[in-house]
């Protein structure tokens, strides 16, 4: 069967339901836990951001900046980036250690060491999805569907570089692993079919980016459509990780070097 032809059939995930239902109730009891911990209650709270945005005169009119600086003071600020990225790192390891402790063989959903066979669909996805991706934020923000997005500080100090790329890294490690691996196993487990599973997943990426706007709501639908599919026809995590990661990279450090010459992209 070619790859594409395993896309279209969408297979689920090599584990079995869960029928058991004292454990069915530990994995809802699991889901909901980790989904208020981690983007479950991002989600919500992108809404909200959103919902105040359009109440006070369109999401439009706003600047949502990506990265901010959390302190002044440049050892703090240094020290608390490290942290965020160190968050984000541990998010994806703490899916990974659920699922291994569940049971699960990780092999048989994609969570192995990376290889080199995973770089060049990585790269591939990466592609697909971002550079349409810079066409559909230009039209949300001429539409005024979107905020102006500042994705890093143009005038920071030189580490900056180093935190953004590790911070891009956490952001692909724990977004994938959590919203791809981690609920679509838990799902399949809990009965869910392949469909189903892919929408949710789709839907809760694009909810936790709603901060940003319809456009970057609607753009990452797409992209938990398109990841997800891919995930649930090869089951390789990598790839996934590999693409967001390069996109995010290309976002951060290139909004950092290129701001003044990305006014028809952001302005």
């Amino acid at each position: 069967m070619s790859f594409w032809e395993r896309v279209r059939a969408a297979p689920e995930p090599a584990v079995p339901v869960e029928t058991d239902p004292r454990a069915r109730r530990a994995l809802i009891i699991e889901l909901v836990i980790v989904g208020t911990l981690t983007f479950g209650f991002s989600a919500l709270s992108a809404l909200l951001d959103l919902l105040d945005a359009q109440l006070r005169g369109g999401i439009g009119g706003t600047t949502v900046a990506l990265n901010p600086s959390a302190s002044t003071v440049g050892v703090i600020d240094f020290l608390e980036q490290l942290m965020r990225a160190g968050r984000l790192l541990a998010i994806g390891a703490l899916g990974v250690y659920l699922l291994w402790r569940g049971g699960i063989a990780l092999g048989k959903v994609g969570l192995t060491r990376p290889a080199r066979r995973d770089v060049p669909p990585g790269l591939a996805l990466a592609a697909l999805i971002g550079l349409p991706g810079l066409g559909l934020v230009a039209v949300a923000r001429a539409l005024g569907i979107n905020a102006q997005l500042v994705a890093s500080s143009t005038d920071g100090p030189w580490w900056q570089y180093l935190t953004l790329v590790l911070i891009a890294i956490g952001n692909a490690w724990a977004e994938e692993v959590i919203v791809v691996a981690y609920f679509l196993v838990r799902l399949r487990q809990l009965g869910l079919g392949p469909n189903g599973s892919l929408a949710c997943s789709a839907i809760l990426r694009g909810g936790y980016h709603l901060y940003q706007g319809f456009g970057a709501g609607l753009g990452n639908v797409v992209m938990g459509l398109v990841f997800g599919r891919w995930y649930q026809a090869t089951a390789r995590v990598w790839p996934l990780v590999i693409a967001h990661a390069v996109i995010d990279v290309v976002a951060f450090v290139g909004y950092a070097l290129l701001a003044p010459h990305l006014g028809w992209l952001t302005g």
